[in-house]
């Protein structure tokens, strides 16, 4: 997950500065992570943001607001009045455990410069790190570099595609949302128990349909490349595979 210090906070939010720190101080977004002397804000206070700027451009203004707080400091949670995010976001990643493992790949390559913009490995003191979904299998292939070009050749042409997948899925939700609770409608605390629940299982049951699926259609075009596969090597001797135009 991305970390902001305030003025990046600031520039991709949208919000100013002086207003991030009048919500702070009115306690309308959560404290931010101290590290040292710096404060370090993350998706969800972004998330907090957007969602008190979206409400103010539907006309809900400071006192409606305000009624959300009230409820929140009667017993209801922040992060669910003021966006769900949690519930949307998914598990932070401290909350979850992080696996790392060196490679041996130069982390001033071109392949280093990729893995680290799709959030795949870090670089920390001159060395490359692979991280999270990546370290565990990488780590301990034969050849590393050669893996790393073939997935990151993967990433690329799936880009595009991966980011309209997901904003797909996240209107689905939006719509879900509106037939279970109403267009621009604020939901009540007594209601935010079911509609955490409905956002939970339905980015679950997203995950694991597609999952499902992008599974089926891998299988069936490997069926088909282990048989060209097979036979390349029986009637020839080789295989050379097909290339699709």
């Amino acid at each position: 997950m991305a970390e902001y210090r305030l003025e990046e906070l600031a520039k991709v939010s949208g919000v100013s500065t002086r207003n991030i720190r009048a919500y702070r101080e009115r306690g309308l977004l959560d404290p931010p992570r101290r590290v040292g002397r710096s404060a370090l804000y993350d998706d969800y206070h972004l998330s907090q943001l957007n969602t008190i700027s979206q409400l103010l451009r539907k006309g809900f203004n400071s006192a409606h607001i305000a009624e959300f707080f009230e409820s929140m400091r009667q017993g209801a949670d922040l992060a669910d009045i003021l966006g769900l995010q949690r519930a949307v976001l998914g598990t932070q990643p401290e909350e979850a455990p992080r696996t790392e493992a060196a490679v041996g790949i130069e982390p001033d390559s071109e392949e280093a410069r990729k893995l680290v913009s799709y959030g795949m490995a870090e670089i920390d003191e001159g060395r490359l790190t692979l991280v999270d979904g990546a370290a565990e299998i990488l780590a301990k292939t034969p050849d590393q570099l050669v893996y790393v070009r073939a997935l990151l050749r993967f990433l690329e042409a799936a880009d595009s595609s991966i980011d309209h997948l997901a904003e797909m899925f996240v209107n689905s939700l939006v719509d879900l949302y509106r037939v279970r609770v109403g267009p621009d409608y604020l939901p009540k605390p007594q209601q935010m128990d079911e509609i955490r629940r409905v956002i939970q299982d339905y980015r679950v049951l997203g995950e694991r349909v597609m999952t499902a699926r992008f599974e089926r259609a891998t299988r069936k075009l490997l069926v088909a490349s282990a048989s060209d596969y097979t036979a390349g090597i029986l009637l020839t001797g080789a295989w050379e595979p097909k290339h699709t135009a």
